[in-house]
């Protein structure tokens, strides 16, 4: 998504897929645990730390200009 910076829409249409793919972590780290390939703690952190990425990710979507490299008039 970074180097999409140019295009508002683009850059939220990857912000977007980012989004995605970051739900996609947390549901894989449930089956990680839930097969015991993780311990419980070690989901909790990674977990945690996803949810870090989605509020992020989340906060870029509701305000991407700042992001921006040209912004949009």
């Amino acid at each position: 998504a970074w180097a999409k910076r140019r295009y508002v829409a683009h850059f939220l249409s990857k912000l977007s897929d980012c989004d995605g793919e970051c739900s996609e972590t947390g549901t894989s780290l449930d089956f990680a645990r839930d097969c015991g390939y993780i311990t419980a703690e070690e989901h909790q952190e990674l977990s945690t730390e996803c949810a870090e990425v989605g509020k992020m990710l989340g906060a870029m979507i509701l305000n991407p200009h700042p992001f921006l490299l040209t912004p949009d008039p």
